[in-house]
């Protein structure tokens, strides 16, 4: 089978809302990128995350078992450390083999919930 994916992607426009209106966690202000690893090989995932006013973080390390996907909450990135709400993030993920990763927001700080979903940017 032909690789699906790219290895890497970029998330521009990333910022967890610090006010919730719903119970936790459920309900819960998150960012989420879902990883789809269509391959035969585990993947071995990279995410550094960027910001307006200091320098990178990361990386944050996380496997994706071949032929499976996995979401991840930014909201649960904690090694090396976590990242802060209500500021404004992008993040660049990498990968040793081809993936595709769809970025999540979803916004509880108001009673009228949101939930927006995109491809991230393939870099290579």
């Amino acid at each position: 089978m032909r690789p699906i994916g790219r290895t890497v992607w970029a998330i521009p426009g990333g910022h967890i809302p610090l006010r919730t209106t719903g119970p936790e966690p459920e309900e819960t202000s998150s960012d989420t990128v879902c990883l789809l690893n269509a391959g035969d090989r585990d993947a071995k995932v990279e995410i550094m995350v960027y910001y307006e006013d200091r320098g990178p973080v990361g990386p944050y390390r996380l496997g994706v078992p071949a032929r499976r996907t996995r979401h991840i909450r930014f909201n649960d990135l904690i090694d090396p450390e976590p990242l802060p709400l209500d500021t404004d993030f992008a993040g660049v993920i990498s990968s040793d083999v081809p993936i595709v990763v769809v970025f999540t927001r979803k916004d509880t700080s108001r009673a009228e919930n949101a939930i927006a979903t995109t491809l991230a940017f393939p870099v290579d």
